[in-house]
């Protein structure tokens, strides 16, 4: 039982916590030009590794180190996707008036790189939450680890999500004809849009994505009592 609902609960997390990568990469694919399966795997890879890397540190300092941010870490994510988004929406728009002196949005490791490090700096504290979830994998000096597991299988879900939400992003870019000035001012908007969820869901919500983690625990721990004990 215990297995069972420790690889729900990771599972769940892992899908809530990539929600946040799978529309910046909605955005990358409807946006970025010369896209080829390299750079399709890059984007995704560094989504997941992004993604599993920040509960791990959030694991070991996650109580320590997190004090010093909780207070301003969604503003540091907002402020990476409104910039990033403001230049792809300025970018956009200044294409649509000069096209002559516009150019394609192309491919950034650097610019990816930094999306990855947005969409994923609040699962540090989910960091934490995973000391409560075990997969009974403890050693000798004690030390369960587990949490090696869960963030394998939170950044295997990262990078399966954020694939195909390039490749949805690449259709979607075929309905537009190629018109990249157009991709570029939605890409934009989805970004700011995304770095305003991260401050709403701080300041209104109280950090959505981990009291919704932490909410579904319990109810989790019931359903597979109920189904055992049939």
């Amino acid at each position: 039982m215990e297995f069972w609902s420790a690889l729900i609960q990771v599972v769940l997390i892992g899908i809530a916590l990539a929600m946040d990568a799978f529309a910046v990469s909605i955005c990358d694919g409807l946006s970025i030009t010369d896209l080829n399966n390299k750079k399709r795997v890059f984007i995704s890879s560094t989504f997941g590794i992004m993604q599993g890397l920040m509960p791990l540190i959030g694991y070991f300092v996650g109580a320590l180190f997190y004090q010093y941010i909780k207070d301003f870490d969604h503003w540091i994510a907002f402020g990476l996707l409104l910039i990033i988004g403001g230049k792809m929406v300025f970018d956009g728009i200044k294409a649509l008036v000069k096209p002559e002196q516009s150019e394609p949005k192309t491919f950034s490791y650097k610019e990816v790189l930094v999306q990855g490090i947005a969409t994923s700096i609040d699962a540090l504290i989910v960091g934490i939450t995973l000391n409560s979830i075990s997969f009974g994998l403890i050693g000798s000096n004690n030390f369960d680890w587990s949490i090696f597991i869960e963030v394998l299988i939170i950044a295997v879900i990262t990078f399966t999500i954020s694939l195909v939400g390039i490749l949805l992003g690449g259709g979607i870019n075929k309905l537009l004809h190629g018109k990249y000035e157009v991709a570029d001012i939605i890409g934009g908007i989805i970004l700011i849009g995304i770095g305003v969820k991260v401050v709403l869901d701080h300041m209104v919500f109280g950090g959505s994505d981990v009291s919704s983690i932490s909410g579904t625990q319990a109810a989790i721990d019931t359903f597979m009592n109920v189904v055992l004990r049939k």
